[in-house]
């Protein structure tokens, strides 16, 4: 047991290593740093969705900007689309769960520019509604896809 946990460490440390190295990969993060650095400049808010352990990303992500993220500041303006039951499941039982993040878009400020960060890809028709719904409000949409986001990342 010890020495699969060693292995899972070391593959861990291997793809950290890699993303480091990744010239294209840090350009890509530096691009989504600016998109939303502007947009909380400019007054909107970021949006954060995802499905399963990527629903709780976006849970801890907007907890951190909303709270404090390495240093004391006032908080910023972040939503998790993914932490109220009651307009999950509403919107679930009425319209369907593919429309689960596209009606909360529709109901965060129409037509406000807004980041829209989608976590995961395990839900395509879920995710493709959620981006569709955010272009029609001119909100910019950012996906984080893995290695396996071909998909969506052409919609992003």
């Amino acid at each position: 047991m010890s020495a699969r946990i060693g292995a899972e460490f070391d593959k861990s440390l291997g793809v950290l290593q890699h993303m480091a190295q990744d010239t294209a990969l840090r350009a890509q993060v530096a691009d989504v740093v600016v998109v939303a650095v502007a947009a909380l400049r400019a007054g909107n808010k970021l949006l954060f969705a995802g499905n399963g352990g990527s629903a709780a990303d976006a849970q801890h992500w907007a907890g951190e900007l909303v709270s404090r993220f390495y240093f004391d500041r006032p908080g910023l303006p972040a939503i998790a689309l993914t932490t109220d039951t009651s307009i999950l499941t509403a919107i679930g039982n009425d319209y369907g769960y593919d429309y689960t993040f596209a009606r909360q878009i529709e109901a965060l400020g129409p037509y406000r520019r807004r980041v829209l960060r989608n976590l995961d890809l395990g839900q395509l028709e879920k995710h493709l509604r959620a981006i569709e719904a955010a272009r029609a409000r001119s909100v910019k949409t950012i996906g984080f896809t893995g290695q396996s986001g071909d998909a969506m990342a052409e919609h992003c």
